[in-house]
Order: structure tokens, then sequence, then C-alpha cells
């Protein structure tokens, strides 16, 4: 997979994404992420890339130029089957549609800033418009480091145990049960005997058990 980042401040997208298990994935070449400054691709003498919105009204808009530009020359040398534009008032991410990103070839990735971008670009060039929350932050960065997280992890061989994300919260609608690990009693905190039982079975339904309950207390929306 290849994942072309446009933003005015590409440090902070980078720096989220060179550690752990991306920094892994990255070594292994199961993945190539490339940043591109917005603003190398003005045609502005001065290199602006914001403007007053037309009809008036507070905050600088990003203009279509540089973006327009900057997605037409990664157009000339590959297919992208997705070009997201990371915005609050997009369709929100969840487990599913980060499972469907994660089989995608070449994606771009937008990163508004100041008031939004060009409503042109949305409408012209943008094929998915993605939300992390309803909530406004400063810009679109963290949000992209978020996109880039939750559809990394998926891809065959990014994690040692390539189960272990399929048995992730919200991947069959759930919640998952809780986890423990040594050592066995901690000050009289103890884990539960059944998965120390050594029976698979047992363990299996009491998982089962434990996410759904856990799903109907906190999370019942999900069933």
């Amino acid at each position: 997979m290849r994942i072309d980042i446009l933003s005015l401040f590409p440090e902070i997208i980078k720096s989220s994404l060179e550690h752990s298990i991306i920094k892994k994935a990255l070594k292994k070449d199961l993945i190539s992420i490339k940043y591109h400054n917005i603003r190398e691709y003005s045609k502005n003498k001065q290199k602006k890339v914001d403007d007053y919105q037309y009809g008036g009204g507070s905050g600088m808009v990003l203009m279509i130029q540089p973006i327009y530009d900057c997605i037409k020359i990664l157009k000339e040398d590959r297919e992208y089957s997705n070009i997201i534009y990371l915005t609050p008032d997009g369709e929100k991410l969840n487990q599913s549609s980060s499972n469907k990103f994660s089989l995608s070839k070449n994606i771009i990735l937008i990163c508004g800033h100041y008031k939004g971008v060009d409503h042109r670009i949305r409408e012209h060039l943008v094929t998915h418009e993605i939300s992390i929350g309803d909530y406004v932050l400063s810009g679109g960065e963290l949000a992209a480091a978020i996109f880039c997280d939750s559809i990394i992890r998926l891809i065959p061989g990014v994690l040692g145990n390539e189960s272990s994300a399929l048995t992730d919260s919200f991947q069959d609608n759930r919640l998952s049960e809780p986890i423990y690990t040594r050592p066995e009693n901690y000050k009289g905190l103890k884990v539960p005997k059944i998965l120390i039982s050594g029976n698979n079975k047992d363990i299996e339904r009491w998982r089962d058990k434990k996410s759904l309950e856990r799903t109907k207390k906190y999370r019942p929306d999900l069933l």
C-alpha cells in the first residue's frame, strides 16, 4: 500500500508514523508513506496557500490551486482508488471502514487547516470525507495519523500475529472481552480461574459471554 499525505505540516504526521508497528511495516516495505507539503505546489511568489472566503466570514481557507496541482501530478504516475479529505463533518471512521480502506493499493489523504479547503476540492477531487469524531481540531494532521494507524495494522504481515486484529473490539460489532496477564495474583487481585484452567472450549465460551456483557453495558448501540 502507498499513502500520499498532503499537508501544511507534514512533520506532525511523520513524527507519529515512524514508531512501533508502523515503523516495522515501513522497514518491511509492506507500506510506503509519502509526504507532500502543500505550500511547495503554490504558484504564488510568496508560496501563499490560503485566502479570505468569498461572501465574507471569519477564518482563512486553503486555496484550490496547490492541492489540485499536487493531486494532478500524483495521478500522472499511478491510479488512486481513494482520495480522502479529513474533516469533522465527514463520515465517521469505524472498524468496518478501516477494514475496507486497508484493502486499497494507493490512497491520497488531504489534511485541511484554518477554516478548511475550497469546497471545489471536496466536490470534484475527493472520493471520501472521513471524520474521527464530532469535534474540531486545528488541522487534519492528527486525524490523518489516526486514519493511517487504523488501516496499516490490518495489512497482512504488519502485526506479528495476524489473527490479533481479528479479535479487536468492533471487528464483530462487539467490544472485546477482559484480558489479563501475569502475575496470576497481585496483592490479592486475581485472574479469573477459567483463564488458567487450560480448557480452551470453556475459555472461548467465557470470552464470548464477557464480550457480550461488556457490549450490552458500555455500547448497546452496537447490538
